[in-house]
């Protein structure tokens, strides 16, 4: 049983509505309540709900529109489930049975016999597939395992020609649009005997990941299919840099499903949690994208005020600070009172380091940095500009000759300064280098162009090895 989800996702809002249903179930549960889902991935978010009469009865009703899809009735306190078809104008009648589900019955429009017919077809044919595989498997002998084999191929053979027929002769049905969302993709017949050809095949894999889904059919999006194949191809297909083709291919998606209210709304929000707060290095370019093409000119209207204020403020958080962007200049004074600047620092490369004396995370790393940065970064051309995060003065210059950091230059505001920024409409060093938790670090090229940021010390260790290897070739 899938778990069901009370309270709607972010990326499940404001739905844009297409149907209207009248549907009477009936099955041998006599008391509790029942509840009509609707598919989201993998769970099932509730559209409606109501009391089982004593008959066994339950019915649901709503006149105002709402989205089609596959739905389903979940009763006998949650533990049983019966899908069906949501289609426009939808008046349904469903009897299902504990004792056995695959024979439920449901009448009211086509669809539904197509999908009924489909589902007990699949039934049969998956209890076949599954019985002749474990035959296979337990064979003993290469003639039975033969056998077996060539079974398992006819049947899966069979059931694809199944799928295919009921495409081309009922293509005008929900069950057709289904069935062509589900199948995939075309598969790579070359055999790969290189890297080239394995390449070569993954390209095709990916460029045909999307045939025969239409992204400007609403109802795909209420279906437990979508989500997880939408997840697979951004996250695992999609090459993960650069940020530009993952922005490229975004627009294009969102370019056709701008006719379908539903899916649009779907795929927008969905990949705005996806990149608000990115997995890999460089990607928050993709959110920031979002932000200025779509929610700042008004193209999701949908979304409330505290939404569009967080997505606001974390885009506003991101825009100086993406990877190949020239690095704001910091105007500030040193641990010994003087002027200094990030911009005043001649390296070949610049580590931007802001952290707090009174953070424990901070306390532990900064002498791990120092001891990479004296055994090998400094003799490369790196130099590090430390700025204080917070108004501890004393702590941070006792930290700082504790451990002998001397040689890093650091930095700081003082309160009048940052009074001074505030009342000039300035934006501030937490904005401009997206600094929300401490340690915080970016490495910026000769140029000041950051080239890494938020990486652990490992990690950037790793990425100036092979950037000053390239140097020396």
């Amino acid at each position: 049983m899938k778990k069901i989800l009370f309270t709607t996702l972010f990326t499940a809002l404001s739905l844009i509505s297409i149907a209207q249903y009248n549907i009477s179930f009936t099955s041998n549960v006599k008391y509790g309540k029942a509840y009509m889902a609707y598919y989201m991935g993998k769970n099932l978010n509730v559209q409606d709900s109501s009391n089982i009469l004593p008959n066994g009865t339950v019915k649901f009703t709503k006149k105002d529109k709402v989205p089609g899809g596959i739905y389903t009735v979940v009763f006998g306190n949650n533990k049983f489930s019966s899908d069906f078809l949501l289609t426009p104008n939808a008046t349904l009648k469903i009897s299902a049975d504990t004792n056995a589900l695959s024979n439920t019955n449901i009448t009211g429009n086509e669809d539904n016999l197509i999908f009924t017919q489909y589902q007990n077809y699949v039934a049969d044919k998956g209890r076949q597939l599954n019985e002749t595989k474990k035959l296979y498997e337990t064979s003993t002998n290469f003639a039975d395992s033969a056998i077996y084999e060539a079974t398992y191929i006819k049947l899966n053979n069979e059931l694809n020609a199944y799928r295919q027929n009921l495409i081309n002769t009922k293509s005008s049905s929900m069950m057709s649009a289904l069935l062509l969302a589900m199948k995939g993709g075309a598969f790579p017949t070359k055999q790969a005997n290189n890297a080239a050809d394995s390449l070569e095949n993954f390209q095709f894999y990916k460029s045909h990941y999307w045939d025969d889904f239409a992204f400007n059919d609403d109802r795909l999006v209420r279906t437990p299919f979508f989500i997880p194949r939408l997840e697979n191809y951004y996250r695992v297909v999609m090459q993960q840099m650069p940020a530009d083709s993952i922005i490229q291919d975004i627009d294009y998606k969102l370019l056709l499903a701008r006719t379908a209210p539903e899916m649009y709304k779907y795929l927008l929000n969905w990949l705005t949690d996806e990149y608000i707060n990115p997995k890999y290095m460089g990607q928050d370019a993709v959110f920031v994208h979002l932000f200025e093409k779509y929610h700042s000119k008004g193209l999701s209207s949908w979304l409330n005020e505290q939404q569009m204020k967080v997505i606001t403020d974390r885009a506003y958080m991101q825009m100086s600070n993406l990877i190949g962007v020239k690095a704001a200049d910091l105007q500030m004074l040193d641990w010994k009172e003087r002027p200094t600047s990030l911009y005043s620092l001649d390296a070949d490369y610049t580590l931007v380091l802001f952290w707090d004396p009174t953070c424990g995370h901070c306390k532990q790393e900064l002498p791990r940095i120092d001891s990479i940065y004296q055994a090998n970064w400094k003799a490369n051309g790196v130099k590090i500009f430390a700025v204080l995060s917070e108004n501890q003065k004393k702590l941070w210059v006792d930290y700082i000759k504790e451990n002998k950091l001397e040689d890093w230059t650091h930095a700081y505001q003082t309160p009048e300064m940052i009074e001074q920024e505030k009342n000039s409409a300035l934006p501030g060093y937490r904005q401009l280098f997206d600094v929300i938790q401490t340690p915080t670090m970016l490495l910026l090229d000769k140029e000041k162009n950051i080239i890494a940021k938020k990486l652990t010390i490992e990690q950037l260790n790793e990425f100036l090895q092979v950037k000053i290897k390239q140097v020396k070739k």
